[in-house]
Formats: C-alpha cells, sequence, structure tokens
C-alpha cells in the first residue's frame, strides 16, 4: 500500500495509519527515513493532516477558533495562531451557507464558476439572510432589528454594513404615512387622574395595562381597532375590531382578555379620557383594577399603546386598500397575532419578542419556585 496515496484518501494522519496498518510512530520514523524531515516538520504535517480531517468532517464550516477546540479535545497542545497559519498553507478556510445547497458546495461552486475571493463569499451570503430576515419580517425591519437578528445568529457585522447591504439589495423597510387624519372629542374631566405618570416599565407582567382605540379607514368609511397592551411586555393581549365606537364593544374585550390573563393582582389601567373610557359601563368593568388616565390633550402619556397603533399602519396597514371590516380584521389579525406578539423583535424587550420576554419571565418565577 502506498502511504502517499493512503494520506491522501484519509487526510487524517490517524485514520492513514489504521488504514494501511502502521503506528505512529511508525509513520514518523519512515518519514525522517525518506525525507528526512525534522521532528518539527513531522509535527507540523501530522497537524495539518488533523486539521484538514476536522474541517472535512465539519462540511468545511469550523474555522481556526473550532479547529483548535477540536485539536486540544484530542490532547494536541497548540494556540488558535498557529492553526490559522498551518491552515493558510494548507489553503482552507471557514465556508459559509447559502440556501438550498450545502456549505461546501456553495463554496466550490462559487469558486469555480465566479472566481470570488472569501470575502465577496461571505458577502454574498450574508446578503441572502438579510434578504431572508426581511422577508420573514414581512419587509417591515430596516438596518437595525435586521443586524440584531444576525448577531443572534453569530455573526459579527455593523448595523452600518448591514444598511450598505441592503441598499446594494435594494430592499427597506416599508413605512407607509397615513392618507388621511381625524380628531377625536373627548371628555375632560379634572377628577381623571394620571397615575401612571408615564412609569412605562413595569418589574412584571399584568402590573399595568393600557388601552386606546384608533380608526382603519376602509372603502366606505371606518372600523375602529381597540388594543390592550400589557406594558412588561408590550405584548397586545387583547384586541377588537368594530364598525362603531361604542363602549359596549369595549366592555366584552376587556372581559376575555382578563379571563384570557388569569388576574390575580390588582393592576393599574391607563386609557386617554374618550367617551368609552370614562362611561358607567367601563367603571363596572374595570372595578377591580386603578384606573388611570392622561392629561388633557397630552397623548405622551398613553405613547405606547399610541405607537403601536402608528406602527401597525405605517408597517402593515397603510400597505393595502382595504374594502371590508372582514378584510381589515383579517389583516389587523396577521399581523398581531402572527408577527407584532410572536416574530417581531423589540428594543424594549433586548430585541426579542414580547412573547419570549414573557415566557422567560414566567420560567425565572417556576425556577426561583422550585429552588
Amino acid at each position: 500500500m502506498d502511504v502517499q496515496h493512503a494520506l491522501e484518501s484519509h487526510p487524517s494522519i490517524n485514520g492513514m495509519c489504521d488504514y494501511v496498518g502502521i503506528s505512529r510512530s511508525g509513520y514518523y520514523q519512515r518519514e525522517k527515513r525518506h525525507n528526512h524531515q525534522s521532528p518539527r516538520k513531522l509535527r507540523k504535517k501530522f497537524i495539518q493532516g488533523e486539521i484538514k480531517a476536522i474541517w472535512h468532517k465539519s462540511l468545511c464550516i469550523y474555522g481556526a477558533g473550532k479547529i483548535t477546540q477540536e485539536l486540544r479535545s484530542k490532547g494536541y497542545k497548540i494556540a488558535e495562531r498557529t492553526v490559522g497559519k498551518y491552515m493558510r498553507e494548507l489553503g482552507i478556510h471557514a465556508c459559509y451557507l447559502t440556501p438550498g445547497i450545502s456549505r461546501s458546495g456553495y463554496y466550490q461552486r462559487e469558486k469555480r464558476h465566479n472566481h470570488q475571493s472569501p470575502r465577496k463569499l461571505r458577502k454574498k451570503f450574508i446578503q441572502g439572510e438579510i434578504k431572508a430576515i426581511w422577508h420573514k419580517s414581512l419587509c417591515i425591519y430596516g438596518a437595525g432589528k435586521i443586524t440584531q437578528e444576525l448577531r443572534s445568529k453569530g455573526y459579527k457585522i455593523a448595523e452600518r454594513t448591514v444598511g450598505k447591504y441592503m441598499r446594494e439589495l435594494g430592499i427597506h423597510a416599508v413605512y407607509l404615512t397615513p392618507w388621511t387624519t381625524t380628531t377625536r372629542n373627548s371628555k375632560f374631566d379634572k377628577q381623571l387622574i394620571n397615575i401612571l405618570d408615564e412609569q412605562f416599565n413595569p418589574l412584571r407582567p399584568n402590573a399595568v395595562w393600557c388601552i386606546d382605540t384608533t380608526y382603519i379607514p376602509v372603502h366606505d368609511g371606518f372600523v375602529y381597532l381597540t388594543s390592550i397592551m400589557d406594558l412588561y411586555s408590550r405584548r397586545i393581549i387583547g384586541w377588537d375590531l368594530s364598525e362603531t365606537l361604542e363602549v359596549s364593544n369595549v366592555i366584552p374585550l376587556i372581559e376575555k382578555t382578563k379571563h384570557s390573563r388569569h388576574i390575580s393582582k390588582p393592576l393599574i389601567m391607563h386609557s386617554d379620557r374618550g367617551s368609552q373610557f370614562t362611561s358607567e359601563a367601563y367603571n363596572q368593568v374595570t372595578a377591580n383594577m386603578t384606573l388611570s388616565y392622561s392629561k388633557k390633550a397630552y397623548p405622551w402619556d398613553n405613547a405606547c399603546i399610541e405607537s403601536f397603533h402608528a406602527l401597525i399602519k405605517r408597517e402593515w396597514i397603510n400597505r393595502f386598500k382595504i374594502h371590508s371590516y372582514s378584510e381589515a380584521k383579517r389583516l389587523v389579525f396577521q399581523y398581531i397575532e402572527t408577527f407584532y406578539n410572536t416574530v417581531r423583535i423589540h428594543s424594549h424587550c433586548g430585541f426579542k419578542s414580547p412573547k419570549q420576554l414573557e415566557d422567560e419571565y414566567q420560567t425565572q418565577i417556576q425556577n426561583l419556585v422550585v429552588a
């Protein structure tokens, strides 16, 4: 058996030795006898064989860092810098995945057909990731949120670079401003107190809720979206779409939300001074809550829910010409239930979704109870 041929077929020295039936010491002695190489050069050649074997086993994904860890787990004392040097001498490096083909296939195909450098291959791969994240976000995310998503996957990349790649791809965050504005008269009462006082960061879920109603234009007028937000996670915990601003639409929504959230502790319910939120029926359904109201003509007191309503219009609703109530309800459901609560990352939540933040809170509480 030709040892050189065996080495090419089995780049791991261990594999080659097992294949041809010789020991490591026998390999060293043979190499020294035939090639007159020093022990240091033999060790280098041996380790380069190990590096190449680990690299192939990882589908050509591993870089110097991970290969160093693999070597150390096998008992080798070697620096990452040395591994990187050996990899450059071998002409190998970490490769990247593009959707639809394997990592090694991607690298080989691109290098064979396009003769692109590793830097260009990495850029092309990351642009594919950016486009996938952008589409998954319903074309809503800009460079900031896409950067956070990439970093959560392990990429080290600057927001400025992501923005540059997005411009090259011709994609951007979709923001559409509404084509009309309306105002709503409110019942003002000096006894309606602002208890929340812009303290928008409670320490637990179900401590502070806020409620508000906004309009959505349809073909023959408007429909009205009433939303309830938990300020801890910014999650929309209840919503209703109605064709009028009557309080009779708000009461069932609050009842349903109280039931779904299993309220056990007192909480603050904050709203503006709209007529439906100052009515007797509203006071009755929120009897066990502490009511808080924004100051007169001062929407910043309810900024979080106002921001959400601006967001759903800017990112989603304003893309469509809505012809009916049922079409509007479908679009609202799609945005809130399949994206905003469960997928869309929020800077307030540490770039997690509202659901993820609440799930982590519940896990922490359960761990404390067990402990």
